[in-house]
């Protein structure tokens, strides 16, 4: 318990209970599924080296004193939400274009449940009230590896799209 002091009661008994990891975009993970069922890499497409897993998930959880830094992957991604304060998830299309979507379970307040981030976005995270966590699972097929993980610069995210300096300075780490 001592390896997470800044962490109330609650959340280390979670973090505990589900065994979560540190994550390297920030919060705690667990990969919960994996498949057993493999795509070749001939069908998949030249973004990916080896093969695949078909599917993967994991629970994924943030506190509202960190974020899930500006990262992407080549797969689409969905987040289910589960319990704690709702998140919001920030999304920089290939394009250049940023949305912001509500993840939570209070329909009538605007938030929604599940929401697919599409492969090749940019994206990240953040806890919406303070001094809470957000416990969530993602799904991701084809199947996550690391080999398809890449962290933004933020240098080269705000040359890219200078327009979102703020957000970009916000979720990432220099």
């Amino acid at each position: 318990m001592e390896q997470f002091p800044k962490y109330n009661l609650l959340l280390t008994q979670i973090i505990k209970f589900l065994d979560l990891q540190p994550h390297p975009e920030g919060g705690f993970f667990k990969e919960t599924y994996r498949s057993e069922g493999i795509i070749n890499a001939d069908n998949l497409g030249t973004n990916y080296q080896g093969e695949r897993n078909y599917s993967t998930c994991i629970y994924f959880l943030l506190t509202s004193d960190t974020f899930s830094a500006f990262h992407r992957i080549h797969q689409d991604e969905i987040w289910h939400f589960y319990s704690g304060s709702p998140i919001h998830i920030h999304t920089i299309s290939e394009d250049g274009i940023y949305t912001q979507t509500m993840l939570g379970s209070t329909i009538e307040n605007g938030e929604i449940p599940q929401h697919v981030v599409a492969g090749g976005s940019w994206f990240g995270a953040t806890v919406i009230r303070d001094a809470d966590y957000a416990l969530v699972g993602c799904t991701v097929a084809p199947g996550f590896d690391f080999l398809d993980f890449e962290l933004a610069s933020r240098d080269e995210l705000i040359n890219r799209f200078p327009q979102h300096n703020h957000i970009i300075t916000r979720l990432t780490r220099s």
